[in-house]
Formats: structure tokens, sequence, C-alpha cells
């Protein structure tokens, strides 16, 4: 099994390197400068912590602080795709949460590291169909499992309109990269009072 996943990573980073030389002139003309695509699968570079003043009365992090955290994890994703305050700044538009689901799995406690991966389901030309995952970042248990659609907004009608085409090829070879990964568990959850068998 280890054997297979280190071929899939070195797999991975052949392809991201041949993807970052493959593009290295194609955003040329774009309005501000883009990252090299990481195409790690998920995509895993959010750090945090948890913060004091995210405790309530129960002495774990709050639900509300929760969505706050998937949206820093959200944030990093659209940083590194383009999407994020330079893609504002210039006027191409913005990104809104349409719909959002969390499934909350163990407590968080203040100081608490976090680590958020984030693995793409589904996308067209305007909408992004993503899902988090919190994890404990030094003992690696999952905290947390955040459902998110986004669509990209043009802020002169403040309606949802396409995505530049420089995003949609970055968002397309990221999406290629997360197209082999297994449909999370936890996706697609619905909010029911499940009966155990024999119950």
């Amino acid at each position: 099994m280890r054997e297979r996943e280190g071929a899939r990573a070195l797999s991975l980073s052949k392809g991201a390197a041949r993807f970052e030389g493959a593009t290295a002139g194609m955003s040329a003309d774009f309005p501000y400068p883009l990252q090299p695509l990481d195409l790690s699968a998920p995509f895993d570079r959010h750090r945090g912590e948890v913060r004091p003043e995210w405790i309530d009365l129960n002495g774990h992090m709050n639900v509300a602080y929760y969505a706050t955290a998937f949206f820093h994890g959200s944030d990093t994703f659209c940083d590194h795709l383009g999407l994020g305050l330079s893609y504002i700044e210039h006027g191409l538009g913005t990104i809104f949460a349409r719909e959002s689901h969390i499934v909350y799995e163990r407590e968080l406690h203040a100081g608490d590291p976090i680590r958020i991966t984030t693995q793409i389901l589904g996308h067209d030309d305007r909408r992004l169909h993503l899902c988090h995952a919190m994890y404990h970042g030094s003992e690696s248990w999952l905290a947390a499992v955040s459902e998110l659609l986004f669509v990209n907004i043009d802020m002169k009608t403040r309606r949802s309109a396409p995505l530049p085409v420089e995003m949609r090829r970055r968002l397309e070879a990221m999406a290629a990269a997360h197209a082999a990964l297994p449909r999370p568990e936890k996706a697609g959850s619905v909010i029911a009072i499940r009966r155990k068998a024999g119950a």
C-alpha cells in the first residue's frame, strides 16, 4: 500500500512539474502574478491554530468558529488558484458561497494546531464544489468535514458569471489531479436521525 501511495505521489509531483513548465508563459498577459500550481491531491497547504476567542462555555471550539476556520482554508485554496484578493482588486470578479455543510467529528481546544485539506469534487465554468477536511495538526485525527459550493460573481451585476479562461485552465488541472481521489465518505451528508441496526 505504501509503495503504491509513494508511486502515486511521485507521479503527481512529476505532473505538477510538467504543468508548471507548460504554463510558465501562459499567464504572462494575466493582470497579476499567479502561483505555480500545486497538483498534490488533496491540496494540503492551510495551517492554523484554535484561537482562545473561539472557545465557548463548553470549553471547546464553538461550532461557528469551525465555519470560520474552514473559510480560512477556502481562502488559502482560492488564493493559490488565483481567486483571492488580487482577483477582486483587478475587477475580475469575486467568489460567493452558495451552500455549505459541516459534519463535526471531534472536539478541538484552545491552542490546538489545525490542518485543512481541500478536494475538488466538481466544477463548471462558474461553480466550484469543494470538500475540506480539518485535522488536528500534530495528532492527525479528523476533527470536522466541510462541503461547500462556491459561485463566481460579476460584481457589476452581482450575478453569476463564467470564470476567466486562465482560471478555468488552472481549475481543470487541479480537478484532474483530484479526480484520482476517492469521494470523501462525508460528502453529500444529509441531516437525519439515523437508527442503528437492531435499535
